[in-house]
């Protein structure tokens, strides 16, 4: 354990140094060629550049090497090689819209690495009852689990700060829980992205200077879900990440298909004078957890992400609690 301790301190200051010192200069380079989207939630012409995914990925690259020249874990190669992968696929879709099957599938492919590098356990563990072996299934699950992490925190970039926000609650709570299973190479490996979230939050938060787009997004739900595969907390995982997921099954009930959020015509959202959010009365928009907190009335912006991160920080404490009772068995 105390080994563990000089790979984990410079990781988690190199994934936070380089994110917080590479993204200004991003910001310009996006300024300078225009790659800039409306901010739809304010009120004035906001104009804010993307994708912030290049800044994120090299982060998460530099941190992640330096674990490795300590620990040469194969684990670590199938994370990088997996969140980097997510990370070109969303970076495509940020320069050409693709249609509703592109990232499902892509991010599919790019979960290979993990089982080539035999980078699991394919015992899936659960709270009270134990592990389950599900060799031959597990393999499938890890085909489904990287595009669902992945397009789960897409799905929940939708106001300033939030998903980079969300991300630091919930990737700190994942290694929290690794360390309280004693799983402690892969919570040292985890580190680095609650911090990687932390740096860009500071230019995300509201108002945003820079959105992480979708090979931002991406990037950050492959290496969650990687981590959750790798160290064997795939549950435990599930529980933190649960409002982003309710978020996900919430849309996908209510528009019945897989789209891109582009294509929806009914937005779940509409503004009032003074531009606060209100859920929208149009039967055709999506059903969305933003659209569930306005229920009871109009908030601000800063509002409604603050309700989103404390269902996070609600999501994290069931974690923990769930990673203690992993040792109990009935």
């Amino acid at each position: 354990m105390i080994d563990l301790i000089v790979p984990a301190v410079v990781s988690c200051i190199i994934a936070f140094v380089v994110v917080f010192a590479l993204t200004p200069p991003l910001i310009k380079f996006l300024e300078k060629r225009n790659l800039a989207v409306k901010d739809m939630n304010k009120k004035e012409e906001v104009m804010v550049v993307r994708p912030g995914g290049p800044s994120i990925i090299i982060g998460i690259i530099a941190s992640e090497i330096v674990i490795y020249a300590f620990l040469q874990l194969n684990e670590i190669l199938a994370l990088v090689f997996t969140t980097t992968a997510a990370f070109v696929i969303g970076y495509v879709d940020d320069r050409k819209v693709m249609g509703g099957w592109f990232k499902p599938v892509a991010l599919a492919v790019a979960a290979i690495p993990i089982i080539t590098l035999g980078a699991y356990d394919s015992n899936l563990a659960f709270p009270l009852f134990g592990t389950v072996q599900i060799p031959v299934l597990y393999l499938v699950l890890i085909i489904f689990m990287i595009p669902i992490t992945g397009n789960t925190i897409n799905s929940i970039d939708v106001l300033n700060g939030v998903a980079s926000g969300f991300m630091v609650i919930a990737s700190f709570s994942l290694s929290i829980c690794l360390f309280i299973v004693q799983n402690y190479e892969i919570a040292i490996v985890s580190l680095p992205l609650g911090f990687v979230s932390l740096a860009f939050y500071k230019y995300h938060k509201i108002p945003s200077k820079i959105f992480p787009g979708d090979s931002g997004a991406l990037t950050l739900g492959a290496m969650y879900g990687s981590i959750a595969i790798i160290g064997g907390v795939e549950i435990i995982a599930a529980v933190a990440l649960l409002p982003a997921i309710i978020n996900s099954f919430l849309f996908l009930s209510s528009v019945k298909r897989i789209v891109e959020h582009r294509e929806v015509k009914g937005k779940p959202v509409d503004h009032t004078d003074d531009f606060k959010l209100q859920a929208t009365t149009d039967k055709t928009a999506p059903v969305t957890l933003v659209r569930l907190i306005l229920a009871g009335g109009p908030m601000s912006e800063k509002q409604v992400g603050f309700a989103i991160f404390k269902l996070a920080v609600f999501s994290g404490v069931l974690a923990v609690i769930t990673a203690f009772m992993m040792g109990v068995k009935i």
